[in-house]
């Protein structure tokens, strides 16, 4: 998995896998938010595997798909509170972008 760090408590990553949950719990990630809506591209990993295996692992799954850089101040309220709620925070896309897009928009710099 190739995350990136953008705050003490937010990293992004381009499409993860479900092996990528099991390394984001041992890495101490605490959620996971998948900001890409599913149905993309054919090799795309379902946002419900993702959830299942990261609801397994016991890390919360967070589902704020975004089409381009296209989303809702609801998605942006609720990533800041995921943010607000746990120390270490994975985000998602296809690749990383759009979840840095609400990043910013969650800490207001959008």
């Amino acid at each position: 998995m190739n995350a990136t760090q953008l705050a003490n408590n937010y990293w992004v990553a381009p499409q993860i896998t479900i092996d990528d949950v099991a390394e984001a719990k041992a890495q101490g990630f605490k959620a996971i938010v998948c900001n890409r809506p599913d149905g993309e591209s054919a090799d795309q990993t379902p946002s419900a595997d993702i959830q299942s295996a990261a609801e397994a692992a016991g890390l919360p799954f967070y589902m704020l798909p975004m089409n381009g850089p296209v989303f809702s101040a609801d998605q942006a309220e609720t990533l800041r509170t995921v943010l607000e709620q746990n120390d270490k925070v994975l985000g998602y896309c296809r690749s990383g972008n759009r979840s840095s897009i609400l990043y910013r928009a969650a800490m207001g710099e959008a």
